[in-house]
């Protein structure tokens, strides 16, 4: 075994796969985790069925991590969705491709996977020490933590920091790393929400009539954008949440920081085209209200053609073909998001300019970076999970390589 000793800070999915990276080089590893126990987060991601990755193409895949698609796909390359899926079956968690591609293991469960991988990383030698709060670095360099046993200190010959973004705080991801981080000099973009819910500022009539209730088979594009994308959300008291909306997330948030607001065309009936639509809502109503003829012509009715209402001037509804236009193409006004903390992951952090190809901090030899921490974000579908494993494994060989083990 190597005589070289390294140090991870945070027990999620990045910071795990790199401790097991670096065990199995032959390493000696800790895990320090602010929490009562690790991987809290990753059991909360499971809660209602662990979305582990997603079977789609190579290609597709990685392009859903945008700007930052080229640094991923990098990691994705020593470690991509197939890789991930071969790694929980040899943990006894057999996995299975769901009917829209997204995959899970077949308990569901994020308890009795993460259960496995933490014996196996203590058989391996690990030591996982909880409640160990990291607060930088003494004087002479050693990595300072406040502990229940009061403030201990410990010399690292590698540090590995993947203690996640700024979301669900309560979990451990309080992002107060950043200040740590910016006093050495590293530069960290702001941690901002990513797939979250967005504010749209209802009348108080459609938010008590109508939040809670699912917006199903919709498509979705903000304003910009040519290509709609089919899913489902749903309307919350003040605005929209759920999947559809967080693929769009990035896209919207922009808009929303450079002008204040952005809009979000939703396609209320995607399976009709603008021709059908325009045939049915121009045949001639008689004494109907609006909405029965709605609701014979086209089944518009619920929560859908509340939010008609809700998005359009009266005056619409004096020209049909503007009307069927609207359901096609109905513009929502968002106004802000949610707060960062109820995201379910965050956008931002340290920007890869300050790391070498090993994720580690230039400025910082032998600190290395993996996880949440870094400056990319992506969608829900598995996604998020798989790049955060794949990060930590790349850290994990970073170190091995530097170390030169």
């Amino acid at each position: 075994m190597s005589s070289s000793f390294v140090a991870v800070i945070g027990g999620g999915p990045a910071g795990l796969m790199a401790a097991e990276t670096l065990v199995a080089a032959g390493m000696r590893v800790d895990v320090y985790d602010a929490m009562p126990s690790v991987g809290r987060k990753f059991l909360l991601a499971g809660r209602g069925g662990l979305n582990l990755t997603h079977s789609e193409p190579d290609a597709m895949f990685k392009s859903r991590y945008g700007s930052t698609a080229p640094q991923v796909s990098s990691w994705l390359d020593h470690f991509d969705a197939a890789a991930l899926r071969r790694w929980a079956d040899e943990l006894g968690a057999e996995t299975f491709v769901g009917s829209s591609g997204r995959v899970f293991p077949k308990e569901m469960k994020a308890a009795p996977l993460l259960r496995a991988w933490l014996q196996r990383l203590r058989a391996r030698g690990i030591t996982l020490h909880a409640r160990h709060i990291w607060r930088g670095w003494t004087e002479d360099g050693a990595l300072r933590f406040d502990s229940p046993q009061g403030p201990v200190s410990r010399n690292a010959d590698a540090v590995v920091l993947a203690m996640g973004g700024g979301s669900w705080a309560r979990l451990g991801s309080d992002g107060a790393w950043q200040r740590l981080l910016k006093e050495k000099g590293v530069s960290v973009s702001p941690l901002l929400p990513a797939n979250c819910g967005f504010v749209a500022e209802w009348s108080s009539y459609f938010a008590d009539r109508f939040a809670g209730q699912p917006l199903k088979s919709i498509a979705m594009a903000p304003q910009g954008e040519s290509t709609m994308r089919l899913g489902e959300c749903m309307v919350t008291s003040d605005g929209l949440e759920g999947g559809l909306v967080y693929a769009w997330s990035a896209n919207l948030r922009t808009t929303l920081l450079a002008k204040g607001e952005a809009t979000a065309f939703v396609d209320l009936l995607p399976g009709r085209d603008l021709a059908q639509v325009s045939v049915q809502v121009t045949w001639p109503r008689g004494s109907r209200s609006w909405s029965s003829h709605l609701n014979g012509r086209l089944g518009l009715n619920g929560v859908k053609a509340a939010l008609l209402r809700e998005c359009l001037p009266k005056s619409v509804f004096d020209n049909p073909q503007v009307l069927a236009e609207s359901i096609k193409r109905l513009p929502i006004r968002l106004r802000g998001m949610r707060p960062l903390d109820e995201a379910i992951s965050t956008a931002g952090g340290v920007h890869f300019d300050n790391l070498d190809e090993n994720l580690m901090l230039r400025g910082l030899p032998g600190v290395f970076c993996a996880g949440e921490m870094l400056d990319w974000e992506a969608p829900t579908g598995g996604y998020l999970l798989t790049a955060s494993f794949a990060s930590g494994r790349a850290a994990g060989e970073g170190v091995r390589r530097w170390l030169a083990v």
